[in-house]
């Protein structure tokens, strides 16, 4: 009855506490906000622009004398918007390439530019510790991408420096997130011309790979590649150790459990953040597929009242037969 009483007392308190907005936990620095950021570069990276933010570019032939125009290679198409919206919105596009990049046309020579990895930048440097850079070194050199790498992959081709931003710790939507998350994967293994330049496989059709799976739509919009295609690194905030097919989960109890998996690892953040402000699981709830531990706690708290109020009227009618008897004995 104590532990009863307990939790009407915490529906209670639940009902009364002014709603919190559950975020990241991480201070936004306002002049980093993308929204609202103004990059000091901005007049620079202009120059860069100009011809990489369009499908199509133009230059003076000066020894023609003419103008040409010509298409912009897909893959060097950077739109402003993107950039700015990025983790490295605050850079000036020099910062990481060739200084001779300011003349145009550029030198040929700059095709060979050795491009930085993200240790170079990240690596050994306090400021990021947080993040363990080289924690998800090591564990990306475990794993099936990495044996790729001697076929052009990199960190580049999941993490586009130009483009990547940081989703799941810093979004306060779980779709988005997962949509966003996912499209990483699918950039190249839903598009053949890019999946055939690592590998000599023929074509993978998703959908007939995934035909086990049941209910394959809300998977696909519930949980991320990663939950079932990585092995599980608490040491690092995301897992980078991609595993083989064979290896990758199957049993629906790894995530439709008490224990699932899920929570240290989609819902890793989110469960941190309720237990810092005393939520219990309505992020999960609210906007996720279900799992063994996404229980309502509203719904819980109020059968919990419900029940007292049942106990209590009994108790009443109880006592009341009682005095009626004794009364009726005197």
């Amino acid at each position: 009855m104590k532990l009863l009483f307990t939790k009407v007392l915490v529906f209670i308190s639940l009902s009364l506490v002014p709603s919190i907005s559950v975020g990241s936990g991480r201070a936004v620095v306002p002049d980093r906000d993308p929204v609202t950021y103004i990059s000091p570069f901005q007049e620079e990276n202009l120059n860069c622009f100009k011809c990489h933010g369009q499908e199509k570019y133009e230059y003076t032939n000066e020894l023609l004398g003419t103008q040409v125009k010509a298409i912009m290679c897909l893959e060097h198409i950077i739109k402003s918007e993107d950039f700015y919206a990025s983790n490295h919105r605050s850079f000036s596009c020099t910062d990481c390439h060739s200084e001779d990049y300011s003349i145009f046309p550029h030198s040929g020579e700059l095709r060979m530019e050795l491009k930085y990895t993200c240790l170079d930048c990240h690596g050994g440097d306090d400021t990021f510790s947080s993040f363990s850079f080289e924690g998800i070194d090591a564990d990306y050199r475990e794993s099936v991408h990495f044996k790729l790498e001697n076929d052009g992959f990199s960190c580049w081709k999941c993490h586009d420096p130009h483009t990547y931003r940081i989703s799941i710790r810093e979004s306060k939507n779980l779709k988005e997130t997962i949509l966003y998350n996912n499209n990483i994967c699918l950039h190249c293994h839903s598009d053949y011309s890019r999946f055939h330049l690592l590998t000599d496989r023929d074509e993978v059709n998703l959908m007939k790979t995934h035909d086990w799976l049941p209910d394959q739509a809300s998977h696909f919009r519930s949980i991320r590649c990663i939950e079932c295609h990585t092995r599980i690194n608490d040491s690092i905030l995301v897992a980078h150790q991609v595993l083989s097919k064979d290896q990758a989960v199957k049993l629906c109890n790894e995530c439709h459990s008490r224990n699932s998996m899920l929570m240290v690892s989609l819902y890793k953040f989110h469960s941190k953040e309720q237990r810092r402000d005393g939520f219990l699981n309505g992020i999960i709830l609210n906007e996720s597929y279900v799992i063994g531990a996404n229980r309502n706690s509203y719904l819980g708290n109020a059968s919990m009242l419900i029940f007292g109020i049942v106990i209590l009227m009994i108790l009443i009618h109880i006592i009341f037969r009682i005095k009626r008897n004794k009364l009726k004995e005197g």
